[in-house]
Formats: C-alpha cells, structure tokens, sequence
C-alpha cells in the first residue's frame, strides 16, 4: 500500500507545483508594484498638502514650481531629440551627447564673458546672444559630427554592445578633456541685462529667461518637425531609420544621412546648452552628465525613437523633477528635498522600463538597445 501511494503523492504534488509554477507572479509582483507606488504618490501628496499654513507652500510657490518645471523641461526636450534622432538612425544610445551639449556651452562662455567685460553684452544684447549661439551651435555640430566619424562609423556594424561601450568612453574622454582644458572650477555664465527681471504674462510674473528658453526651444522643436517631415533630406532620414539597406538602394547615401542626423543633434545640444547656461548662470566641465541622463530618461518617458515622444517626456520629467520633490517628499520630512531630483529622473527612468519600455508614445514593448 505504502509503495502505491507514494506514486499518487509524488503525482499530487507535481500537479500542485505545476499550479504554482503557472501563477503570473511577474503580473501580481507589478500590480502589488504600482499599488505600493500610487498609495506612496497619495501619502506624501496629502502630507504636504495638509502642512499647516505657516509650513505649507504658498500658490506663488506652486506656480513658480510649475513655470520653473516648463522652462526645465523645454531644455530636456531638445536634448531628448538628439538621443532619438540618433536612436532612430542608428539603434544606440550616444551616451557622449551629454558632452556634446557641454562643449558647446562652455565654448559660447569666453565669447560672454569677454562681452560682458567689455560692455557689449549689454550695450547689443540681441547680436551678442545671437554670436553666443551660433558660436554653441558651431562646437557642438563640430563634436558630433567628430564623435560619428571617429568613434561610431567604424563600429556601425558591430554588435550593439560595442558603440554602447564606445559612447560611454567617449563621454568620459570629453569630460576629462574639458577638465584638462578649463580647469574643475565652476564659472560663472554672463547673461545681460535684458534678460534679468519678469515680465507679466496674463498677469503672471514669469522670469525673462524662463519664456525665452520656451520660446526658443518651441521654434526649435518646431523647426526639426517641418524638417524632418518636409525637406528632401528629413525623408530620408526616416526611410534610413526604416531600413538603412533598402535605403542605400533606391540611392540615399546613407553616410551622409547620419552625418546629418548628429549635425542636427549638435544643433539642438549647442541651442540647449545656452539656455541652460543662462537659466543656471555657471558652466563646469561635468554640466553635461545630470541633464544628459535626465534627457535619456525623458527619450524613454516619451517612446525612444519618437520626436513627439521625445518633446512629450522633456517636459513631463521637467515638471516632475521641479514639483515632485516638493509634493512627495516635504510633508514626510525628508530634509532638503530638492537635492533629491536626480532621484526622481532615476525612479522615472526604472518605472518606465518596468512598466512600459515602449514609452508613453511607444508600442508598449521593450526595445532592444
């Protein structure tokens, strides 16, 4: 009897961990996830909401929180667009794009700083910002088409593993070359006169810089779209970012086209890195590496390989890293709350890959980097 039975216990039990085994644990561990998240989200909300008015923020507060998160996230934007320019082309993450972004920066620097010293900067501040520009756009353009065509074209056809590696190194080279070049100190950004001060917008005081970094970054964004979508060039851009093979044969040079594709990157980074430097009003040689991963993650918030997804994700983590700090974590007493927006960038970078790889304007699936 004991002989017979032990093929049934044997039999029952494999029955039962065949039942385990078939639980969806990885759907149950990402509902219990997103519970835990959302009833984090609501507590620390309702805990600062509920401060006592002595402690509580103000409506100023907030809305200064709101327009700082727009102007924050329009510079994430045009970084983000270099990412998925290049993702789109070349299916990599150009981690050095961070780097392009600070060269051009810091190069339109001396041009203001000797404007300032010599009372240009103030007397002509529309030619003087226009020359620190195109002096930005000029480095940055120059750097990314260098990066292309010494550290990624000769590895365009190895594993993905290898450009991935190559951008990392690169950006760390760039870094340590500015270094070398102008020192660790941090400097400060000129900005001229004009710029200081609000001005009211439907009688709301918005800071000069703050509705020209929109402005600017707007017209930008909305120049790439027109380009992308109406030019000769832009069209071939996206037929190379569908199959580069098919493209090559029907006679796009498709050299030519990635090229392209890092020159308007350089664009963007080198326009971005002004209006950083002015809203900030300093320039070091690690500026590149915080806004450069804020940049990526906003790409992946919005659907790596979308220019709208792009657009979309700058200014959603732009108003996430101004008021999240604020809403999650002061009414739980979290000390210094704003030194904790890196951390908003890195919890928004793993949820998304979590939740949703695709992003808010992707399929939804997981791309493969």
């Amino acid at each position: 009897m004991a002989n017979a039975s032990a093929p049934e216990q044997r039999g029952g039990t494999s029955v039962r961990m065949s039942a385990f085994d078939r639980l969806p644990w990885r759907r149950m561990i990402l509902i219990a996830l997103a519970i835990g998240i959302a009833a984090f989200v609501i507590w620390g909300s309702w805990k600062t909401l509920s401060l006592p008015k002595g402690e509580a923020y103000t409506g100023a507060s907030w809305r200064n929180f709101v327009i700082l998160g727009i102007a924050q996230g329009a510079i994430l934007a045009l970084l983000a667009l270099g990412y998925t320019l290049v993702y789109g082309i070349l299916k990599m993450i150009n981690f050095a794009h961070g780097e392009v972004f600070m060269a051009g920066a810091f190069g339109s620097f001396f041009f203001g700083d000797a404007y300032v010293k010599s009372g240009f900067m103030d007397r002509h501040p529309i030619p003087a910002l226009l020359i620190l520009f195109l002096t930005a756009i000029v480095i940055s353009v120059c750097v990314a088409v260098l990066l292309e065509r010494i550290a990624y074209r000769p590895l365009r056809h190895s594993p993905r593993l290898v450009p991935l590696i190559t951008a990392i190194g690169a950006s760390l080279f760039l870094q340590n070359t500015a270094r070398g070049l102008f020192g660790t100190k941090t400097r400060g950004y000129p900005k001229p006169e004009i710029l200081t001060g609000n001005w009211s917008i439907f009688g709301l005081p918005i800071a000069r810089i703050q509705v020209v970094v929109f402005v600017v970054s707007v017209v930008a964004m909305i120049l790439l779209q027109l380009f992308v979508t109406r030019t000769k060039t832009g069209k071939s851009m996206r037929a190379v970012s569908e199959d580069q093979e098919i493209a090559s044969l029907m006679g796009i040079d498709v050299d030519r086209i990635v090229v392209t594709t890092f020159a308007i990157g350089g664009v963007l980074a080198g326009i971005a890195g002004v209006l950083y430097a002015l809203t900030f009003e300093q320039v070091t040689f690690f500026m590149g590496f915080r806004p450069g991963i804020a940049a990526f993650t906003a790409a992946v918030l919005g659907g790596i390989g979308s220019i709208g997804g792009a657009a979309l994700g700058g200014f959603a983590l732009g108003m996430l890293q101004s008021i999240g700090p604020a809403l999650l974590l002061t009414g739980i007493g979290v000390p210094s709350p704003f030194q904790l927006k890196d951390v908003v960038t890195f919890a928004v970078l793993v949820l998304v890959l979590i939740f949703r790889p695709g992003g808010l304007l992707g399929s939804g699936g997981a791309e493969k980097v």
